[in-house]
């Protein structure tokens, strides 16, 4: 564990030394769970959502996208259930005078119980190799059996709590199970109670005249609240889909692990409309295509895993998360849920305005069901990172740190350097930068010697480097060097293009995603 927090620490450190993630406000001494997105990571973090929104919008012909307000009526909040439900629950301890999520410790405790079974279970792996039988060795083996014991008691003590919002008896179980503050390294704890996580803010011109609205804590009521409009306009016909990219604001007291939880976040959600009766298998299609998306990515399947909800969401009646596999262990990067005809409802009931659909082949007026997608941008850059940073021993004794990100998701795609900065190689890989930049992002790099610059370019994951020399004056052909694997190539610059554009096009992404309806 403390390896794997040592590994996470260092992607911290690269994301601000390589231009990635700066903490805002930095020359005041930041503002806290704020950050800013520097030239390398801005890129990244657009080629994330322009993978995101293609594969919504351009690979389905029933879902079209908006970008609705920040701001909005007051009232929304009210009737989404925002206003008097939107809490966390939260624990102090008195020693170290920090504030926890009392669910997160618990959850922390849980993740502990799944890393001890999971070393048990390496640890056997390694000694009896290929003819280890984990089914039969979980079965079996007194140490995995006492953990799984204390997983599932724990596991169903925690479900029932949440189920019943029970404060005290979530204070009990993190006493009985003896978590201390990571701080103080005490259990003095306080109760536990509720906290709103929305931010309030005033709109008007003079404080008489001023009413109080929030910024918004999620995207989605932006999409329900402008669904006949889309309707209407677009002359939708069920089921089709509303998709966002947009900022959202939530006054989490318990802001941690970089980017992964932020009081200023971006998410990417899709509400997908569609018949009563039908929703469960759209939550099935959705569940399915939203895994594939992020396993197209190359990051490994097993880092990949459905969590489904035991406490569902009062307006639910399925939810289930996709986990990726952090540093920090199993962290949900989006969520898909079937929300049934609530939100609709909702605003049906406090707006005063008739929110249905006309269905021609019912010959009926009825109130959709919606299946939600939802992810967060700012927690698939971090599980990119964390996946992609890798520190490798080279034959030669030296080493490299480098980026192994997806090649379409990659800030720069082409890095083109002259080997000497004179001699007409400059403007000979300026010349070949003007012909590509049009095609994928290019830069070119004169500084420092030709090691120091391939190093420099494999921290910030750049997938392909081009060497011009002497000889590309005379043959035209230059150093083709790839970041995995570091081979190199002499090829034609008229075949650069070729080589690399496929490899590094989101719609090669887009190819790899085929899930039936």
């Amino acid at each position: 564990m403390a390896q794997q927090e040592d590994v996470f620490k260092k992607i911290v450190s690269h994301c601000k030394e390589y231009g990635f993630v700066f903490p805002s406000s930095d020359i005041y001494d930041g503002l806290a769970a704020v950050y800013d997105y520097g030239q390398n990571g801005v890129e990244l973090k657009n080629n994330i959502k322009q993978y995101w929104w293609q594969s919504m919008v351009l690979l389905h012909n029933n879902i079209v996208g908006i970008d609705s307000s920040i701001f909005m009526h007051p009232t929304i909040w009210k009737a989404s259930g925002h206003v008097d439900a939107f809490n966390d629950p939260l624990i102090d301890n008195r020693d170290s005078k920090k504030r926890y999520r009392a669910d997160v410790l618990i959850e922390d405790q849980l993740g502990k119980y799944e890393e001890k079974m999971d070393k048990e279970i390496a640890k056997a792996a390694k000694k009896f190799g290929d003819s280890f039988d984990e089914a039969q060795f979980r079965a079996t083996n007194p140490r995995v059996l006492e953990y799984q014991r204390k997983y599932d008691e724990l596991h169903t003590r925690f479900a029932n709590a949440m189920e019943a919002s029970n404060l005290e008896e979530l204070k009990q179980i993190i006493l009985d199970e003896g978590i201390v503050d990571p701080i103080s390294g005490t259990k003095n704890w306080t109760d536990v109670r509720q906290f709103n996580l929305m931010f309030s803010t005033e709109m008007g011109a003079s404080a008489d005249s001023s009413s109080k609205i929030y910024l918004r804590p999620e995207t989605a009521q932006g999409i329900f609240v402008n669904f006949l409009n889309v309707q209407k306009t677009g002359r939708m016909k069920l089921p089709f889909g509303i998709a966002q990219i947009g900022k959202a604001f939530r006054n989490e007291i318990v802001a941690r692990q970089f980017v992964f939880r932020m009081r200023e976040f971006e998410q990417m959600e899709m509400q997908f409309f569609c018949q009563p009766g039908t929703e469960m298998k759209w939550f099935n299609y959705w569940k399915q295509y939203r895994l594939a998306w992020h396993q197209a990515l190359g990051m490994g399947n097993d880092n990949y895993r459905y969590h489904d909800h035991e406490k569902l969401a009062h307006y639910a009646n399925a939810a289930t998360d996709i986990e990726f596999h952090m540093p920090f262990g199993f962290k949900e990067v989006e969520g898909i849920h079937s929300r049934t005809n609530f939100d609709l409802s909702q605003h049906e009931k406090f707006s005063g305005r008739q929110i249905k659909y006309f269905d021609p082949e019912r010959n009926e007026n009825y109130t959709p069901y919606v299946v939600e997608t939802s992810i967060g941008v700012d927690r698939m850059f971090l599980s990119i990172m964390c996946h992609s940073y890798t520190e490798e021993q080279l034959e030669n004794g030296s080493s490299r740190v480098v980026l192994r990100l997806p090649e379409p998701l990659a800030p720069t795609k082409c890095a083109v350097l002259p080997l000497v900065n004179k001699d007409g190689l400059p403007e000979k890989a300026q010349e070949i930068v003007d012909d590509l930049k049009f095609h994928f992002n290019t830069s070119i790099e004169t500084k420092d010697s030709i090691g120091k610059r391939y190093r420099r370019q494999d921290a910030v994951g750049t997938p392909f480097c081009v060497t011009v020399d002497g000889d590309t004056l005379t043959d035209n052909t230059v150093t083709l060097r790839y970041r995995d694997s570091m081979k190199q190539e002499r090829v034609p610059v008229a075949k650069l293009r070729e080589i690399i554009e496929d490899r590094v096009s989101i719609t090669s992404l887009l190819k790899k995603l085929d899930v039936k309806e």
